[in-house]
């Protein structure tokens, strides 16, 4: 806890010599995050493949590098826009003063990073705080020590020590760090640590931007189109080997076509990870633990009387941690694969008779980090968009709601609270301080005491049109 106390204080200090960095400190800081990426790539991959056991280097490339730098780039390319005062319009009442919102750095930022996609997940928001003008302390997972290392090692190479600190350590030091005192904390992870990380926070009144999950549907329309429905649905489920905050969790779908979808997830998946037993593209689970936990969901359902349909025909190699995706059918509500988030390659098959009992389960359940809908008919889709609560959605696939620059990414109720990404995430480590100007020559003398006739008749002027 003292180190922790001395980074921070050090941080503090450094923000407090330069509260408000001027646009070409904080590209150089950008600019040093995109370098990091580029000159270690290969070495990045390699640790999480480590750490996960088998976690390709494609996948890490396309899911976490990739979207790194895409994220640096457009700060790049925005962030002193986003820095300008931002005009405002006067009540009609006030003229001729003026108003504004002027951008200020929060301070020292925490972000608590997980290990589903631990450079990722460290480098957004780290990217955010930093195009926003703050210092920022990041706590790696301890479930992926060659990359958190690897990243320490990094992040001390490219930033001064008052800019960027890293922390390493096990649940112990993860408590205390979010007990800290920063001026904002993100955290990404599970629904049940965030009720203990927002319970921290609380005691310093410390502002939390929670990144959680929950069971995220994907709903198949009546108008779908089915083949396509179930590429990008398997997609999205064994991309990480399931192992995604925002992976479709289970699927709804016409009762008459549950044996057409099942057919063609199969054939889909026998399209994208062909010998999946042998294919080194096809991630590991991450940990012991994990897998424990996944072959337990699965087999509990099964003891249950949900019928287990592989994916693939394949059997996994022993020690690798391998675990054949599968779909579950004639599940109940009250087994544990439909009452926890999955985070693995299980997919339960719900299926459902009218749109409006598609609709009704998802809305009877709490509020998802992702909603997938997969339909061609617009009223339909209006209508689901409508009727239905989730952090993010994408029509027609999966996933790729999070890799927009324009859109927030974030929870809602049980899935989190807040958001970031681009000007969002600008905003959340921002406070946009109000500013009002007033004007030499103004009326506001007008209602000053003591309150006579003049007030009262400004008073109903100002109840009229007020």
């Amino acid at each position: 806890m003292t180190d922790l106390d001395h980074s921070l204080s050090r941080l503090r200090e450094a923000q407090a010599r330069d509260p408000l960095p001027a646009w070409p400190r904080r590209a150089e800081r950008l600019r040093a995050l995109e370098r990091l990426l580029l000159a270690h790539r290969a070495e990045i991959a390699a640790a999480i493949h480590a750490d996960f056991g088998n976690r390709p280097v494609e996948e890490t490339e396309l899911l976490e590098v990739f979207p790194s730098l895409s994220a640096v780039r457009h700060a790049l390319r925005h962030g002193k826009r986003w820095m300008q005062p931002k005009r405002r319009f006067a009540d009609l009442l006030f003229l001729p003063a003026r108003t504004e919102l002027r951008p200020q750095p929060r301070g020292v930022v925490g972000i608590i990073v997980p290990w589903n996609y631990p450079l990722y997940l460290a480098v957004g928001p780290l990217v955010d705080a930093l195009a926003a003008g703050n210092r920022a302390m990041l706590k790696m997972s301890e479930y992926t020590p060659r990359f958190s290392a690897l990243f320490a090692e990094l992040v001390a190479k490219y930033f001064r020590n008052d800019e960027v600190r890293v922390v390493i350590g096990d649940a112990a030091v993860g408590q205390a760090f979010a007990a800290l005192p920063f001026d904002h904390l993100l955290f990404t992870g599970s629904t049940a640590v965030g009720h203990h990380v927002m319970r921290a926070a609380s005691a310093n009144l410390t502002p939390v931007t929670l990144e959680l999950g929950g069971k995220s549907p994907a709903l198949v329309g009546p108008g779908a189109r089915l083949e396509h429905a179930a590429e990008r649905i398997v997609f999205g489920k064994l991309i990480n080997a399931g192992q995604t905050c925002i992976a479709p969790d289970y699927v709804l779908l016409p009762r008459a076509r549950v044996a057409e979808f099942t057919a063609a997830a199969r054939a889909a998946a026998a399209r994208l990870y062909p010998d999946l037993a042998r294919n080194a593209q096809y991630a590991s689970i991450a940990t012991e633990r994990h897998y424990a936990r996944l072959s337990a969901l699965r087999d509990e359902a099964k003891a249950g009387g949900a019928v287990v349909e592989p994916l693939t025909d394949a059997a996994p190699e022993a020690g690798r941690r391998l675990l054949p995706p599968v779909m579950l059918a004639d599940v109940r509500d009250d087994m544990a694969v439909m009452q926890e988030e999955i985070f693995g390659p299980l997919l339960p098959l719900v299926p459902y008779d009218t749109l409006d009992e598609a609709i009704a389960f998802v809305r009877a359940r709490p509020h998802p980090l992702a909603l997938y809908l997969f339909e061609t008919e617009q009223p339909l889709i209006d209508r689901v968009l409508a009727d239905t609560h989730a952090g993010g959605v994408t029509v027609n696939d999966t996933l790729y709601h999070i890799a927009q620059h324009g859109l927030p990414f974030g929870g809602v109720g049980a899935s989190g609270m807040g958001g970031y990404h681009g000007e969002a995430g600008f905003r959340t480590f921002s406070h946009l301080k109000p500013v009002f100007r007033q004007a030499r020559w103004n009326g506001v003398g007008l209602l000053n005491p003591p309150y006579g006739v003049r007030f009262k008749r400004m008073l109903a002027l100002m109840l009229k049109r007020g």
